[in-house]
């Protein structure tokens, strides 16, 4: 071998290194902006860092939804109902014995008197989401458009229904109490960056590649050879999972789980963080999540109203202001910028520098 050979082979393998770095980058900024988030709202008080958790656990779910709905395109509306398998799975494994004997005295035995550490019941509650979403996704992923998601809200309805009136094992439509309250701002974002961190290998895998092109033009894909039932299934059972996650998250952050908790105020909301960030896009579903959660904080404060003492003058909001707000802005993006704020595409350092 020439020197001019060896010489253009570790041009070329430096020019592969620097790919593989750069197609690193919008993972590694994503991390850095929920670590930081994180680290600055540990400096806060108490009531602050719960509304920041609660953003977490939000993202977490809004992460799970893109892996499915951002990269094949089709609307799904059932991720709320994942969140609720999962937070009651884990809550069933995790509660005491005495409080499942007080709220739930139709369990099984071994349930009754099971009480597993919050890891188990957190993995138990994100794998039971995934059973379920590969048992109903089976017929689903079969269509496309406007069935497929009515298909979804179908799957929702069933699940509250359901969970609202098993009310041997999930207390039906009284509140079950009882759930032991790990959730801190801390373990909240680390599984907040777990989640994207799986969503972002899902997205960089051949499969998720394959899915992606189903989703631009159904009918080459096929063509291609492209098994488009088999690659929406895949995305659909791992983005339950996520958001079996979140469920188990959420339910252990307030310690209290309500059905109604888990139904169509969450669905929309979660739907219009991913629309309005860029659904096509990781970055698009972090960034929605932070756009409309802080948007979101800033209309609930004014609705409480407060004093300028300086103007001597007092602001407050209707009740209300913050639900239509929040849908004009989705409405706004919709019509003038239908890629969402992202445009679909993901942070980069030279996107960053302009």
């Amino acid at each position: 071998m020439t020197r001019q050979d060896t010489s253009a082979n570790e041009t070329t393998w430096q020019l592969m290194s620097w790919e593989r770095l750069e197609r690193l980058v919008p993972l590694l900024i994503l991390v850095a902006v929920v670590a930081g988030i994180m680290l600055l709202a540990s400096q806060f008080g108490i009531v602050q860092q719960r509304r920041v958790t609660l953003g977490f656990i939000s993202l977490i779910s809004v992460v799970g939804l893109y892996v499915f709905m951002g990269n094949s395109g089709v609307l799904n509306f059932s991720s709320v109902g994942f969140m609720a398998i999962g937070a009651y799975v884990s809550a069933l494994l995790t509660m005491r014995p005495q409080v499942k004997a007080t709220f739930l005295r139709d369990l099984p035995d071994w349930l009754a008197a099971a009480q597993f550490d919050p890891i188990t019941g957190a993995l138990a509650g994100g794998a039971a989401a995934a059973l379920v979403a590969l048992v109903v996704g089976l017929p689903i992923m079969r269509l496309s458009g406007i069935g497929a998601g009515i298909a979804t809200l179908s799957i929702l309805i069933i699940f509250y229904i359901v969970l609202g009136n098993w009310t041997g094992v999930t207390g039906g439509q009284r509140s079950l109490m009882g759930l032991p309250t790990y959730v801190t701002i801390w373990n909240a974002g680390l599984a907040a960056i777990g989640a994207i961190v799986l969503a972002f290998v899902y997205q960089e895998s051949r499969s998720c590649l394959a899915l992606r092109a189903s989703r631009e033009d159904e009918v080459a894909a096929r063509s291609a050879g492209v098994r488009v039932v088999r690659e929406r299934l895949t995305a659909f059972v791992l983005g339950a999972f996520i958001c079996g996650i979140a469920g188990v998250f959420y339910g252990h952050f307030l310690g209290t789980l309500r059905v109604e908790n888990f139904y169509l105020d969450p669905t929309f909301l979660y739907i219009t963080m991913l629309v309005v960030g860029g659904m096509r896009s990781l970055t698009g579903a972090v960034v929605g999540v932070i756009v409309i959660s802080t948007l979101a904080e800033l209309l609930r404060l004014l609705e409480i109203g407060g004093r300028l003492p300086a103007l001597d003058v007092t602001l407050k909001a209707p009740a209300g202001l913050g639900d239509v707000v929040l849908a004009a802005l989705m409405l706004g993006i919709i019509l003038f910028r239908p890629q969402g704020i992202t445009g679909g595409r993901e942070i980069t350092l030279r996107g960053m520098r302009g």
